[in-house]
């Protein structure tokens, strides 16, 4: 059995962070004496404060404003930070790798609710959330994504990024989006954001919606959803197969290896999740 083993996630801010129950849930059923803990640190003293790790460490969790200091700080990237330019999971040694899990976490969590691909999609907001999840559109086989956001210039970073991944990004704003039907919509906006009238627009040909948040649920969006007779899930699950992919790292070394007992591993991680 390892011991002396160090992890946490950082950011700020940092008090609601489910992350050390999610981890700590799962290193008791591999039976791991590792500490996770969260330590509140801003983008002004990421630098000095990771120089300041001894040995002891095996690896970070990064929330916000962290992400691309995080992918700046990292030796190696894998390709999903490479897309994004954000790393949430930085793996320490004697090279940092960087990872970001919010892509593989929120596609894990769309085919667990059934959506195995996604050929033509839909984001609202364009802030740095709508870049993993455009990669993890492009990962379930989408070729046209329409971005809806209240300033058109704001998608021109997901436009460019598009046609990278063979992905035609179509900009719209909230009060003219497309008409055309899509499989999924995947809402990155703050918690709470009410659209009044244009959220039942979007439901009408919206398919299945992701709303990230992790809070607050349900949501005006997820409300506007049922009205329409369709499906809406919360963050919750992204939260939880991106963790799940962040213990594989530290464990592992990278995300694409199981753990041993993984389906008991997930398991816990979920019960610690809804007994939050």
């Amino acid at each position: 059995m390892l011991t002396g083993t160090r992890l946490a996630v950082w950011g700020d801010p940092i008090a609601h962070s489910r992350s050390p129950q999610l981890h700590a849930a799962a290193y008791r059923v591999l039976g791991l004496d590792w500490e996770y803990g969260r330590r509140r640190v801003g983008e002004d003293r990421f630098d000095p404060e990771l120089a300041g790790l001894d040995a002891t460490w095996r690896g970070l969790s990064l929330t916000m404003p962290l992400k691309h200091a995080a992918a700046r700080a990292a030796q190696v990237l894998d390709r999903h930070a490479q897309a994004t330019g954000a790393v949430n999971t930085l793996l320490l040694g004697e090279e940092r790798h960087g990872f970001n899990t919010d892509v593989g976490g929120l596609v894990r969590s769309l085919r667990e609710q059934g959506v195995e691909e996604a050929p033509a999609a839909r984001i609202l907001g364009a802030g740095a959330t709508a870049t993993s999840a455009l990669v993890a559109l492009a990962d379930l086989g989408a070729r046209r994504v329409e971005v809806v956001a209240r300033r058109p210039e704001a998608v021109t970073a997901l436009i460019a990024l598009g046609e990278s991944l063979g992905v035609a990004v179509i900009p719209a704003g909230f009060d003219d989006p497309s008409p055309g039907r899509v499989q999924v919509t995947i809402a990155t906006l703050p918690g709470g954001t009410d659209l009044g009238a244009g959220a039942d627009r979007l439901a009408a040909a919206g398919g299945v919606l992701v709303d990230v948040v992790y809070g607050h649920w349900p949501t005006p969006l997820a409300h506007a959803w049922e009205r329409a007779g369709g499906v809406a899930f919360s963050g919750h699950g992204m939260l939880l197969h991106q963790a799940l992919l962040q213990v594989r790292v530290f464990v592992c070394g990278e995300p694409g290896t199981a753990l041993p007992e993984e389906t008991t591993v997930l398991a816990a991680m979920r019960r610690a999740l809804v007994g939050d």
